[in-house]
């Protein structure tokens, strides 16, 4: 700060940005500001902590004007690795019973799919939320898939997570709740996860990442949308599904993806952004609870059609967050747990596979949109 003379003679204040710390500094302060903001979350008992605490951490050096960039080849394996962990939920078990109840689950998903689309449709015709943003936006599941998508499809990357991690926080609060009040389910801090230092088969570790890096190139030689995602998602995927590779990553690998995915968008926030995302906020919200309303009823009409449980069915058509939807799943005996996880694991990998054409789709059959930057 400098205290200097104005032109009436009055003292007038500048600022001055501080000099910028070495970049080495600067990161190792970023990790500690993210493991802090990590402990918190994870002591309140909310989801996805290890990816929203870089994601916050970055964030607020996004907003304070230090500058980072997470290299490229890092950022290209934390991609390949998520879809290596989406991969490892579609088991031979999930497979067979999405096989015995094929029409249900089509039916179920193709709903959840068109309804999300519509909704992003409808914000981006109220001229709310741009297009393919809208869109990515709403996509029911696979929040951080979507961010990734979104962004290969030029959509704005820092909006489409504000969106898709809002409603993660309010279908996994609305989860616990109905858990809670309806079967007498505690949920918080405590729920059991996977150990971080859980003993790691290196063989079937070094397959899995080798794949991953074939399945990357393949899918890029052949100019899939968002190929270093979907490369690996879909030949791990195939493998698994069949029983012929197994996928079990370790938890400190996945932190370091969720990480540098985390810090990839939290860094790229600015101060203009958050006025604009805090003006989106009702729609954004608004949205979240129409998405969750349209799944309520479809599990509804999943208790009367099928005859499934009402907790089951709710738990297997929650739109996203299926890590937290899980462990309140499994927390509670009455549920039928491999129902739920079959119909989220498969609309899962429906909704990454989709999403690119249905954006497409929906730009292409929207006037509105044509002439408007996706």
């Amino acid at each position: 700060m400098a205290i200097l003379n104005g032109a009436s003679g009055s003292p007038t204040v500048m600022w001055r940005k501080p000099v910028s710390w070495p970049a080495a500094v600067q990161w190792a302060a970023l990790v500690a500001l993210s493991a802090l903001i990590w402990l918190v979350w994870n002591a309140a008992g909310l989801p996805a902590g290890l990816l929203m605490g870089p994601m916050i951490g970055g964030i607020v050096f996004g907003v304070n004007d230090l500058r980072l960039d997470v290299p490229r080849w890092p950022y290209m394996g934390a991609q390949a690795l998520i879809g290596a962990m989406v991969s490892a939920s579609i088991t031979p078990a999930i497979v067979a019973s999405f096989t015995h109840e094929f029409l249900l689950f089509c039916g179920v998903m193709t709903a959840t799919l068109l309804g999300a689309a519509a909704l992003g449709w409808l914000i981006s015709r109220a001229g709310l939320i741009p297009g393919a943003t809208a869109v990515y936006g709403t996509a029911p599941g696979a929040a951080s898939a979507m961010v990734l998508l979104g962004e290969a499809e030029g959509a704005d990357v820092q909006l489409v997570a504000f969106m898709q991690y809002s409603r993660v926080l309010l279908v996994a609060l609305g989860a616990a709740i109905v858990a809670r009040f309806w079967a007498g389910v505690a949920t918080g801090a405590h729920a059991p996860g996977t150990p971080w230092l859980t003993p790691v088969h290196w063989g079937d570790l070094a397959a899995v990442l080798l794949l991953a890096a074939a399945g990357q190139q393949a899918a890029r030689s052949l100019r899939l949308p968002a190929w270093a995602l979907l490369g690996p998602l879909l030949l791990l995927s195939t493998l698994h599904a069949a029983g012929w590779l197994a996928v079990d990553l370790p938890r400190w690998l996945l932190a370091a993806a969720y990480a540098l995915l985390g810090w990839h968008i939290g860094l790229g926030f600015r101060r203009d952004f958050l006025r604009h995302a805090g003006r989106t906020l009702p729609v954004v919200v608004g949205a979240a609870l129409c998405l969750m309303c349209l799944c309520g009823l479809l599990a509804w009409c999943l208790t009367r059609v099928a005859h499934i449980d009402a907790l089951t069915a709710y738990l297997a058509t929650s739109p996203g967050g299926i890590d937290s939807v899980a462990i309140i799943a499994a927390s509670t005996p009455r549920v039928d747990l491999q129902f739920v996880l079959a119909l989220q694991s498969i609309r899962l990998l429906f909704v990454i596979g989709l999403a690119p054409w249905v954006t497409r789709l929906v730009v292409r059959l929207s006037p509105h949109l044509q002439n408007v930057p996706r």
